[in-house]
């Protein structure tokens, strides 16, 4: 029989693209969200819409699962997340516990949990030239407020359940996943998506508008590349939270230059000093994830941002 699997936050960007790539390797997958997925239908084989702050929808979401991948949570880009520490904390702290005991419940053998980045000291990321952040940066603790401290909880819970009560927990601290089927515009979208919208939707020779000065520096991993390692995370013997990311560090402003040279058009940029800009510098060391997966992702800026770009230009036009 097929390997049962419950995708936590199917309805979502990266969960919706993990439903497809587990189907296409033959897992049973049962996908349960508060929303079905918004650009494309979903293939799990079951799908449930359910709020799993609750704690009798997560042992319903669980019922008869073998592993669960975790990436339900209440989340956005920058302009979401620094604005609603309390309101985004307290939904994913209950959303993780909830899920977390309801495991425990139903004797699901593995769960993988989507961290982030978020979790890492702010004062490791106070220079554009940042230094890549490696996995024992995490502590001494100083994560971003609400988001970041919510995220750092749950490793720990993970740690918790798995010692406590023989769950094998793996962690990936994601950075900046980007790719087609993804939130674009409302206010909760991330910086590629939001960048390539804007890119769109200006004239030749306009103009757009890109939050702080430009120079704050990220690293960005194509959503092929995510679900890949997320999945090569879980089969894996590893216990201790681990990267999942990609070590190219590039300016905002870079990434504007960048979207624009794909859709072929020439742009100013107007800063807004005003705008929520988050840490000033953030990039992932990789060392640990190529040493335990034997992998690291593979898709270039260029290439992914092309397929990014394309797609939301499309939804845009339509």
């Amino acid at each position: 029989m097929p390997t049962r699997v419950l995708v936590a936050g199917a309805g979502g960007f990266i969960g919706h693209h993990l439903v497809k790539y587990l189907v296409s390797r033959d897992y049973w997958v049962r996908g349960v969200d508060i929303k079905m997925p918004e650009y494309e239908e979903t293939q799990a084989h079951e799908f449930q819409v359910l709020d799993l702050r609750r704690w009798e929808n997560c042992l319903k979401a669980t019922s008869g699962i073998d592993e669960v991948f975790h990436l339900a949570a209440d989340m956005g880009g920058i302009g979401y997340i620094s604005h609603n520490f309390a309101v985004a904390g307290s939904h994913n702290v209950l959303i993780s516990t909830h899920l977390l005991d309801a495991c425990r419940e139903q004797n699901v053998a593995r769960l993988f949990f989507s961290s982030s980045a978020c979790v890492y000291p702010q004062d490791k990321q106070n220079m554009p030239d940042v230094v890549p952040l490696a996995e024992e940066d995490a502590h001494p603790s100083d994560p971003d407020e609400g988001y970041g401290w919510e995220k750092l909880f749950t490793e720990q819970m993970c740690r918790y359940f798995e010692d406590d009560f023989g769950i094998a927990t793996r962690v990936a601290r994601f950075h900046n996943v980007y790719g087609p089927w993804g939130t674009y515009d409302g206010g909760r979208e991330k910086a590629p998506a939001a960048i390539c919208r804007k890119v769109a939707l200006a004239p030749d020779n306009g103009s757009i508008e890109v939050w702080g000065d430009g120079e704050q520096t990220r690293s960005f991993m194509y959503i092929d590349d995510c679900v890949e390692g997320i999945h090569r995370l879980i089969r894996s013997d590893h216990r201790e939270p681990l990267n999942l990311g990609t070590d190219r560090l590039i300016t905002i402003n870079g990434l504007v230059d960048l979207v624009s040279n794909i859709a072929g058009k020439t742009l100013s940029k107007e800063h807004n000093l005003q705008g929520a800009q988050g840490v000033r510098g953030r990039n992932s060391d990789n060392s640990r994830l190529r040493k335990v997966l034997d992998w690291e992702p593979t898709v270039t800026l260029e290439d992914g941002m092309k397929v990014t770009y394309d797609w939301i230009a499309k939804q845009l036009k339509a």
